[in-house]
C-alpha cells in the first residue's frame, strides 16, 4: 500500500491511497489549482480514482468536491453530489482490493468519520479532526502499519494566539482537535513496535503549533514510555507539500 498526502491542515486536506490498480482519494479540500499541480507532479489521473472518501463536510475537506462529481463517493455527512453512498460509523466498504472501515470521530460537524484501510495484511489509519478518540475506536486502530494522525495544536501556543476565545475553546474541547500531547499519548497506546512503520502527524495548526513541536512531543512521549521507535519513520506534515508514504 502506498499513499500521498497532498494537503493537511485548516487550509485544505487531501490524501491518495493506492494498492496495485486500486486508487482512492480521501477528502478534496484546498484549491483546484493546487490539486491539479499535485496530480500533474504525480502523473496521477484523478478521474481514474475508484472512490472518494469524505471525512466530513467542513470546507477544508470538501471545497473541490464538484470537480469529482463522476467519482463514486462515500460520506457520512450530508453532501450534495452525484454517485453518493452513505457510510455510517463501523460500516465496511470494499473498493476493489481495499477494505475500508469508517470510524466515528468527535468533531463539531455532523457525521465526522475516520478510516482504516486494509489489504494483504497491511493496515493504514487516517484520522484528522477529532477532539478525542473513543475507547471502542482504539480497538480498530491498533497495530497499523501506517498512521496519518492528527496532532493539531500545542495548548500553550494556541492560547497565546490572537484568535477569539470562542475559537480557542472550540479547538480544545471534545468536539475540536487533538493537541500534541493527546495525539502522542494515544499513538503510544495503539502502535505496534513490531508492525508500525510510519507515523505522519497531520492537520498541524499553522498558528497554534509548529511541525517541530508536534514531532518533538511524539518523540519525547515514546521515549518516556520506553517505546522503541528508531525503526519508525515519523514525519510532521506540512499544509502544502506532497508527502509520499507507505510501502516503497
Amino acid at each position: 500500500m502506498k499513499f500521498a498526502l497532498l494537503a493537511s491542515g485548516s487550509k485544505g486536506n487531501c490524501c491518495l491511497v493506492k494498492h496495485k490498480d486500486t486508487k482512492i482519494m480521501i477528502d478534496c479540500g484546498t484549491t483546484g489549482k493546487y490539486l491539479k499541480t499535485c496530480f500533474d507532479r504525480l502523473s496521477y489521473d484523478p478521474l481514474q480514482t475508484d472512490a472518494l472518501l469524505i471525512t466530513h463536510t467542513h470546507k477544508d475537506h470538501v471545497s473541490q468536491v464538484k470537480l469529482f462529481d463522476r467519482l463514486p463517493t462515500f460520506a457520512s455527512s450530508p453532501l450534495t453530489k452525484d454517485r453518493l453512498s452513505s457510510i455510517l460509523p463501523y460500516d465496511i466498504v470494499q473498493v476493489k482490493d481495499l477494505k475500508i472501515t469508517a470510524l466515528p470521530m468527535s468533531h463539531d460537524c455532523e457525521g465526522t468519520i475516520g478510516f482504516t484501510i486494509e489489504c494483504e495484511g497491511e493496515k493504514m489509519v487516517y484520522i484528522t479532526d477529532t477532539g478525542y478518540i473513543k475507547e471502542e475506536v482504539k480497538q480498530y486502530i491498533k497495530g497499523a502499519d501506517y498512521y496519518v494522525f492528527e496532532s493539531n495544536h500545542d495548548v500553550e501556543m494556541l492560547m497565546q494566539t490572537k484568535r477569539p476565545v470562542f475559537i480557542k475553546q472550540r479547538i480544545i474541547n471534545d468536539y475540536g482537535h487533538l493537541c500534541n500531547e493527546d495525539s502522542a499519548n494515544i499513538l503510544s497506546e495503539i502502535i505496534d513496535v513490531n508492525k508500525t512503520k510510519e507515523i505522519v502527524l497531520a492537520h498541524i495548526s499553522q498558528e497554534g503549533n509548529t511541525r517541530e513541536k508536534a514531532l518533538r512531543t511524539l518523540q519525547e512521549t515514546l521515549h518516556r514510555k520506553q517505546i522503541k521507535h528508531d525503526h519508525m519513520k515519523l514525519y510532521p506534515a506540512d499544509q502544502f507539500s506532497i508527502y509520499i508514504g507507505g510501502k516503497k
